[in-house]
């Protein structure tokens, strides 16, 4: 099944074109409103975790946030006590083995200025070259722990709505940087996608591994990385007895929880294609090979 079907990814979707200089694929996730349980900006941290990283350039300080809205923290290390500020920074991930490195955009959402804030990030991608980008967020949902985490992805650009087989996203209302970011780089020509990951919102608290560990397995469908999990995905099973435990010791919480679940198993469900199964089949081998050493037991089930 997997010799006849892959995953599409924004690496093969640049692939194909001529590029005099090396492109990158740009990653943003900001921490905020646009982050429940901190799922988006920790699944992007995974990979300046996981990778040699150069930094390339920092945004914000006094420009663009009120101290007063998202505070400094300060901690004591061995040089004294520092302050640590709220800020953006843009790093570069060289993947020679791809056709395109990385360009990781992770911060704070900015208190104003967002359209002084987007200039200045489009500034670097186009130095950087840069060539499609993916905005993260995580966004808190009518939704039970109990089933798997819901996740989408939508494009304005009408190459990825083909290249990935998706829509251009119906919502209408308040937004976040993530957005705003997505809508200026299409704008100035870079195919722009967002990724989405639904949190139970009776469960808002970060961290948030189940949610972080979905976004973090579509990140490896649609880049060149690949992310150590197994920790992830142990805390996230333990996040899930965790959740299960406090909800069982509310009468009013394990009924609601309930509800949810029939809504959701109640919800129309779109019959399984070929290319979804093949999909999740992929998912499974690559699972399998990363966890197993000797290509036996269980996988983890979330």
């Amino acid at each position: 099944m997997t010799d006849q079907y892959h995953a599409p990814t924004l690496n093969g979707f640049i692939a194909g074109g001529d590029h005099e200089r090396r492109p990158a694929v740009l990653v943003a996730a900001f921490e905020g409103w646009n982050d429940a349980g901190s799922a988006a900006s920790d699944a992007v941290r995974s990979i300046l975790d996981t990778s040699a990283a150069e930094h390339v350039a920092t945004i914000g300080l006094d420009d663009y946030y009120d101290y007063q809205f998202t505070r400094p923290t300060s901690k004591l290390t061995e040089r004294g006590r520092e302050v640590q500020w709220p800020q953006t920074d843009i790093y570069r991930i060289a993947q020679p083995g791809a056709d395109a490195d990385l360009l990781v955009v992770l911060g704070v959402e900015p208190t104003f200025r967002w359209q002084g804030f987007c200039a200045r990030i489009l500034e670097h991608a186009a130095a950087q070259n840069v060539r499609a980008a993916l905005t993260l967020g995580a966004l808190l949902a009518d939704v039970p722990h109990t089933r798997p985490v819901p996740t989408s992805m939508a494009s304005d650009d009408p190459g990825l709505q083909e290249h990935f087989n998706i829509t251009a996203s119906s919502y209408a209302g308040p937004t976040g940087i993530p957005s705003v970011l997505g809508i200026e780089l299409q704008r100035s020509g870079i195919p722009t996608m967002s990724l989405w990951a639904q949190l139970s919102h009776y469960v808002a608290q970060a961290p948030s591994p189940r949610v972080q560990l979905a976004l973090v397995e579509l990140l490896e469908e649609l880049l060149p990385v690949s992310i150590p999990a197994q920790q992830l995905r142990e805390d996230a099973v333990a996040w899930k007895l965790g959740v299960d435990e406090l909800a069982a010791s509310d009468p009013e919480v394990s009924k609601y929880v309930q509800q949810l679940e029939a809504a959701t198993d109640a919800s129309e469900l779109p019959e399984a294609s070929g290319e979804t199964i093949a999909r999740e089949f992929e998912r499974y081998l690559r699972r399998r090979g990363r966890y197993r050493t000797d290509g036996s037991g269980p996988d983890f089930e979330i």
